[in-house]
């Protein structure tokens, strides 16, 4: 089952506040041990999670978290 926008958003999240600047190589790995399985929906739901990671760093807001 697809994970949900929100979802999505606080994955990656919690993926830059975890990992930082080594966010992208840290989604790079989930992806390629994704690809090794074969594991198409793994990989397309690390690959929107590393889009919204790009979001945030330029400074986008997850929605709802509004201050």
């Amino acid at each position: 089952m697809p994970l949900s926008d929100w979802e999505l958003w606080a994955c990656a999240s919690t993926v830059l506040k975890t990992h930082g600047d080594k966010a992208a190589s840290h989604v790079a790995e989930q992806i390629g041990a994704l690809a090794i399985l074969d594991d198409e929906e793994g990989i397309r739901t690390w690959q929107e999670i590393a889009r919204r990671i790009e979001q945030l760093q330029a400074g986008a807001e997850a929605p709802g978290t509004r201050h």
